[in-house]
């Protein structure tokens, strides 16, 4: 029987420690929190957005560095296993818009229990308060780990996934990277990814809390567009966040870090400028001796309704009749093409996950085993892989996960 040491008890350490076990090797899992799965309780709001229903090729146009070394791991385990596994775990699963698994309860905590269930019948190690100082390296091969304690544990094969430096209240303070490069593997340039964004102007702060749904948003430089999207976001008191701006952070997130680019929210996409300017005329037509900022009730929710009647540069008492042609127009551009300068990106403590990592051209697509040290192995977050939010980065926890955790186990055996 084959031993196998995995570090790190997030999701793609506990589907790699299952995996393993599953493959006959004897697991130690370690974890330095006092619990599993710290950081996936917080996922999705603590709902927890398991994976995603789309088509598996989907997924890869999802990821934003490094899609195809995905290729094997999303194969090896589908996002169709992962509901299958799950749902074989007592974890009933349910299917929101834009293709979004949740777990029924709507609870992550169940997600944390299946796993923990399961790695239990397996009769994997979990060893809790468990910090791993350093790797241990003989003649080129993974033999182990070096606790902070000073004690020794010995392995046929050791897997990283000890996650980012995302939401480091939860245990990811970077520790895989410094093995990775402690046995020469490059860590590519880190950043926060799935992250909010910071906005320059005032009406951000007037705006916080308003959450704007069935919107088009556009980022450009200059005249290049750099994204678009349609979907959700919501006003802070800094800036905008939500899933559209999310996604957002992580394609143009480089670009923003070197200088300012601009966001355009386009709040009526159904309808063209023409139809909109259409339905504007109606409404001002039955409100035609009103002041301007009573005729547009209709248009917009209660908290947007002052900030779009200020930025139109029509005085808010002017009689609805009074307003000109070109005033309107003018209006109509507004609501399809409300912009704001975005500055900056908040910071790991407000990341979804990091940006960059362990480099992939270092590691074995087909097994997860490193390049340069024979029997260690990477999973999730520690490598350079992220994607768009919907449960696409929770699917490559699983899948490098599973591949990892399988390899590792029947390494010793071929």
């Amino acid at each position: 029987m084959s031993s196998v040491i995995v570090i790190g008890g997030g999701p793609a350490g506990m589907m790699a420690a299952i995996s393993a076990a599953e493959c006959g090797a004897r697991v130690s899992l370690l974890e330095k929190n006092e619990k599993l799965g710290k950081k996936l309780f917080i996922t999705g709001k603590g709902r927890c957005n398991l994976t995603n229903a789309a088509d598996i090729e989907e997924f890869f146009r999802a990821v934003i560095s490094n899609p195809k070394f995905l290729y094997s791991a999303f194969y090896s385990f589908t996002n169709e296993q992962t509901i299958a596994f799950f749902e074989s775990l007592g974890l009933k699963t349910k299917v929101e818009r834009g293709g979004r698994v949740f777990p029924q309860s709507d609870h992550s905590s169940d997600v944390i229990s299946a796993l923990s269930r399961e790695l239990s019948r397996r009769k994997a190690d979990v060893l809790l308060h468990t910090e791993v100082k350093e790797l241990i390296i003989e003649e080129g091969r993974a033999a182990g780990v070096l606790l902070s304690s000073g004690k020794k544990l010995y392995a046929d094969a050791v897997i990283v996934a000890s996650g980012g430096i995302s939401y480091p209240s939860t245990g990811s303070t970077g520790d895989g990277y410094r093995f990775a490069e402690s046995c020469g593997h490059r860590v590519t340039e880190l950043s926060p990814a799935l992250v909010p964004m910071e906005v320059k102007e005032w009406y951000a702060k007037e705006l916080m809390g308003l959450s704007l749904r069935n919107i088009q948003i556009r980022i450009t430089e200059g005249k290049k567009k750099l994204y678009e999207e349609f979907g959700e976001m919501l006003f802070t008191h800094y800036g905008v966040t939500g899933p559209v701006i999310l996604s957002a952070s992580s394609v143009v997130g480089n670009r923003l870090k070197q200088k300012e680019l601009t966001l355009h929210i386009d709040l009526k996409p159904a309808l063209s400028e023409e139809q909109l300017d259409k339905r504007v005329l109606r409404e001002f037509e039955a409100n035609h001796n009103r002041q301007f900022k009573n005729a547009v009730d209709s248009l917009f929710p209660a908290k947007l309704k002052p900030v779009m009647v200020e930025l139109s540069e029509i005085p808010e008492d002017k009689k609805v009749h009074e307003i000109t042609k070109e005033e309107r127009l003018r209006f109509v551009r507004l609501i399809k093409d409300f912009t704001m300068t975005l500055t900056n990106l908040r910071g790991y403590n407000e990341a979804i996950i990091t940006k960059g990592g362990v480099s992939v051209k270092e590691v074995d697509p087909g097994t997860m085993e490193s390049k340069k040290v024979s029997g260690l192995y990477f999973a999730g977050e520690v490598l350079d892989l992220d994607a768009v939010t919907g449960g696409y980065n929770l699917q490559i926890a699983w899948s490098t996960g599973y591949l990892a955790g399988m390899s590792a186990a029947e390494r010793e055996k071929n």
